[in-house]
């Protein structure tokens, strides 16, 4: 054994040897033993709040492609994280999550700061969470961590370690192990949905997040212009994986039950890769699929296939699926090309005081650079953002995968970090609704604080508009807590370190947005808009 080696030198050790030198966290009492002496060549993120640190590792692990290691305090610190922990899990995201717990010793007597039933608290939202029997198992419980969130569906775990397990005396080193991180999909049961595919007359194809997440944005243009088929996004899209500018794209699928069965009229066949079938909300009956189609899906996710509640499914990594389909499927050059998606982008004819949302997003698309990355927390303005600012880059869009919010501006500073990491220089753009930007506020400090240029718009109506809209929707009128007067939202962005203005005019946006690109340092946008209705 090598001299005073102990379960914390191992572990970090085998942290190392798995490329996990990055640390996203807020540190309490608790994990102090993990963090003493912290190693030169680890990084420590601080994030002010545990939901921020679980955000930023989320999109740095979607960007990097490879797995996030997030520290959080025992209990209380668990649960101010789960909201979106909530994110990750929808999202497929690799993470590997670990709280303190109290000293072995006192936890029979249920003392302060214990984490009580540790292993149990963040479920369901894990796919696997565990607290070592015995301190000489804390490696290899992170092996079998990282193993269980790569492989497919990937996801976040946990790991409940108590404080006095580190400095116990442990001989090196861990055992590494690898694990396969994609599944081919059963060649019988590909084949005959490939016949399937190639016998439509009118398919549509739904391409979901995970395609992007396979890396398969390429292979998803070359299948639906081989088939000659209209592409939908799938309801709810965190991730976008086909370039929303094609002649095939055919915009949202919808959300509702209704809205979805509506567009798949005249559709024979449906075939929905890399996504749920399918994220509903709101609840508007309708029929499941319009008379007259089928559906297929391909999902590397048992789980989601299980929950599907119509047509035929297989198991499969979409990219590998997508590239095999490919070879399979039939020339679709006898179907009519569907036509191009109707593309209003109707203006004022005089500007608006407060601005619009198209008007301020018709500005972005005019000054954004090419390559730039959205990250999307303005939900009531979802369906502007893509008339206006569509997504023709793989690895380009995200946002959250869980419905709730307080993810977006965390997830800027990940993308950020993760662009930074990998040496690759590309503006990062979030666009946040003022009710959004302060579920999360601080992260802009851990924006300020790494200095990454950052650009935030946040649009300012004065309440929660897509809630608005869900109260008319829903017949509920006099819901109270809707309106949201007097967000400093801009002083307080100066408060954590950003620079920050108020814009009213699209002159002025334009003018500031420029500025901010050529910044090195986070900035943050504020402009005065007037309440959308959400398009459900």
């Amino acid at each position: 054994m090598a001299e005073n080696s102990t379960v914390r030198s191992v572990t970090y050790d085998l942290l190392r040897s798995l490329g996990l030198t990055t640390v996203f966290g807020n540190p309490g009492s608790t994990e102090e033993t993990f963090l003493q002496e912290f190693p030169d060549d680890f990084r420590y993120v601080l994030a002010l709040q545990e939901a921020s640190a679980i955000a930023m590792a989320d999109a740095f692990a979607q960007v990097t492609r490879r797995p996030a290691l997030v520290n959080l305090h025992s209990s209380a610190g668990v649960g101010n994280a789960m909201g979106n922990l909530v994110a990750a899990y929808h999202g497929n995201t690799p993470l590997i999550v670990t709280s303190g717990q109290q000293h072995r010793e006192l936890m029979i007597g249920e003392p302060y700061l214990g984490n009580r039933e540790a292993t149990t608290m963040p479920k369901p939202w894990v796919k696997w969470s565990y607290e070592p029997y015995r301190a000489q198992d804390v490696p290899e419980a992170f092996m079998r961590a990282y193993a269980m969130a790569l492989q497919p569906p990937a996801g976040p775990v946990f790991l409940s370690i108590p404080l006095d397990d580190w400095n116990q005396p442990l001989a090196g080193p861990a055992r590494v192990r690898t694990v396969s991180t994609r599944v081919a999909p059963d060649a019988e049961r590909l084949a005959l949905f490939a016949d399937r595919i190639s016998a439509s007359r009118r398919p549509a194809l739904v391409f979901g997040p995970d395609v992007d997440r396979a890396g398969g944005w390429d292979a998803a243009v070359a299948l639906a212009e081989k088939l000659r088929a209209a592409v939908y996004g799938a309801p709810l899209l965190d991730r976008a994986s086909f370039p929303e500018d094609h002649p095939l794209f055919r915009g949202p699928l919808g959300m509702s039950v209704k809205t979805i069965g509506d567009r798949l009229a005249g559709h024979d066949l449906a075939v929905v890769i890399g996504a749920e079938v399918f994220r509903y909300y709101p609840y508007i009956p309708g029929d499941l699929l319009p008379a007259g189609t089928e559906l297929l899906q391909i999902t590397a996710s048992p789980e989601v296939a299980g929950a599907a509640r119509v047509g035929d499914s297989l198991l499969g990594d979409p990219k590998i699926t997508i590239d095999l389909l490919l070879d399979l499927v039939a020339e679709g050059s006898a179907r009519t090309a569907p036509e191009p998606m109707a593309r209003p982008r109707v203006l004022p004819q005089v500007p608006s005081s407060p601005l619009t949302p198209p008007e301020v997003y018709a500005v972005l698309s005019r000054v954004r650079p090419p390559d730039s990355v959205i990250v999307n927390e303005s939900t009531s303005t979802m369906a502007q953002q893509i008339e206006w600012l569509p997504t023709v880059r793989t690895g380009s869009f995200f946002a959250t995968a869980s419905g709730g919010i307080g993810w977006g501006v965390p997830a800027a500073v990940g993308v950020a970090l993760a662009d930074r990491d990998r040496g690759v220089t590309r503006p990062v753009i979030g666009l946040i609704g003022d009710g959004s930007s302060q579920y999360s506020v601080q992260a802009l400090w851990t924006a300020a604080q790494h200095q990454l240029p950052v650009v935030y718009v946040v649009m300012r109506n004065d309440e929660y508009s897509i809630l608005k809209s869900f109260a008319v929707l829903e017949e509920t009128p006099g819901v109270p807590g809707l309106d949201l007067p007097g967000l400093g939202i801009a002083a307080l962005a100066r408060g954590w370190g950003c620079q920050a203005v108020d814009v009213a005019t699209t002159d002025e946006l334009e003018q500031e947005f420029k500025a901010a690109l050529s910044a090195d340092t986070p900035t943050v946008i504020v402009v005065r808009t007037q309440p959308q209705k959400a398009m459900l």
